[in-house]
């Protein structure tokens, strides 16, 4: 285990030097969250029909989720690609520590360094300015730190499904341009989940995306009450756990039938 951890701080300082695209995202981020805050103020005044989450939760529930966008598995590791591209994945399997582990924690540092650098002023000013309510209660900040990290855990599963893919696909540009579509949609991302229609809320529940920004956010605010996170909780958990067993049955099938030209 301490070689995993001495990867992922390793790691994890290096993606914190890219302050400078973290400021980049931040400012797109805060104008996007803006963008999005006026187009629901104009939904709430324009409609007389009862809402599943007031203006002022769907307020915070933008916030919240442009604070933590950088949890969406999007792309793939631009090292990872580089080594399937050059044939330098094979020193990587040469490495005393198991492949699946060592791409798992590449995503852990990226995602998490790459959120904490822009979710920490987001809250400062969205806080301060923009309406972003504090949490619910302290169960409900306890529940929320907790759906995060388990976000995190399954955004980095997807993401490492997304770098084995380059085994066979070598650039990763079909899934980086196809997954995002999907991801936005039924994360909640672009729009809040409970505000979907009634037809599509148990199809939402299945899914492994609501957990990424859905689930957490709901829990901050308390529109998932303390007695009914557990389901909550399991969901985010099988599915890190079949992602997890479908990630590493996947690679060790690339594993078997990679080539590498040249010597």
């Amino acid at each position: 285990m301490r070689a995993y951890w001495s990867f992922v701080s390793a790691r994890f300082r290096m993606m914190l030097q890219y302050r400078a695209a973290a400021a980049a995202g931040f400012g797109t981020q805060l104008f996007w969250g803006l963008i999005r805050v006026m187009i629901f103020a104009a939904f709430y005044r324009s409609t007389a029909a009862r809402q599943p989450m007031t203006y002022e939760q769907v307020v915070t529930y933008v916030w919240l989720s442009q604070a933590t966008f950088a949890l969406m598995p999007f792309g793939v590791d631009a090292d990872v690609r580089e080594m399937i591209r050059s044939g330098n994945v094979a020193y990587e399997m040469l490495r005393p520590l198991d492949l699946y582990g060592a791409w798992f924690c590449r995503a852990l540092a990226w995602r998490a360094a790459a959120t904490l650098l822009r979710a920490v002023p987001m809250f400062i000013v969205a806080g301060l300015f923009l309406g972003l309510q504090p949490p619910a209660s302290v169960g409900a900040a306890l529940a929320w730190a907790l759906a995060t990290l388990m976000a995190l855990l399954l955004s980095c599963a997807m993401t490492s499904l997304n770098n084995i893919s380059m085994l066979w696909t070598i650039s990763g540009q079909g899934i980086a341009q196809l997954l995002p579509a999907a991801v936005y949609f039924l994360s909640g991302m672009v729009i809040p989940l409970p505000l979907l229609p009634d037809w599509l809320q148990s199809a939402l529940a299945v899914l492994p995306f609501r957990g990424i920004i859905d689930t957490p956010l709901r829990l901050y605010m308390g529109h998932i009450p303390l007695a009914e996170a557990a389901p909550a909780f399991a969901s985010q958990a099988v599915w890190i756990l079949l992602l997890l067993a479908g990630g590493r049955a996947l690679l060790a099938r690339g594993k078997r039938r990679l080539v590498i030209q040249g010597g």
